[in-house]
């Protein structure tokens, strides 16, 4: 996990529509950067529809959410759609951001060893800084965690 108090290391990905986004398109904005294992399973969709039902919330706090995964394009979109997500999914395939904030890391999964996501959300300042970091998240209490400490930076 990157300490807090860094710069965060910038990337360009491509959104569930296919258009290439930046972290650093964002500077000047609160940035929740969240990574996550896989679209449409349990967990990681509490987690994003969670984000999805405060979104208002942090719009209203200037913050913007982006969520990143290895999955691709095709699939972020069925899950965005599906879901009526209102932010950014990214798509990481080959890992470039997801190694970048050191969250690939050996899981285990049913007594066998795999790489995987674990599960790591980040808020990013205005000035691209790591402001705060956390993993072992729970998917589901996530998004309040986050907006209750979106609210205490403020």
């Amino acid at each position: 996990m990157l300490e807090v108090g860094t710069k965060a290391p910038d990337f360009t990905l491509l959104n569930q529509n296919g258009e290439e986004i930046s972290l650093s398109q964002y500077r000047g904005q609160k940035v929740i950067l969240y990574f996550y294992p896989k679209d449409n399973t349990p967990g990681c969709t509490k987690q994003a529809c969670g984000f999805a039902q405060l979104y208002p919330d942090f719009v209203k706090k200037g913050a913007v959410i982006l969520g990143v995964s290895k999955d691709s394009v095709k699939s972020h979109k069925k899950f965005e759609e599906k879901y009526q997500l209102p932010f950014t999914l990214l798509s990481d395939p080959d890992l470039v951001a997801i190694q970048a904030y050191d969250v690939w890391k050996e899981k285990n999964m049913y007594g066998k060893k795999v790489m995987g996501v674990v599960r790591t959300t980040y808020l990013i300042n205005e000035e691209g800084i790591i402001e705060k970091a956390y993993t072992k998240v729970k998917a589901a209490q996530n998004p309040n965690d986050m907006l209750e400490v979106l609210n205490a930076s403020l």
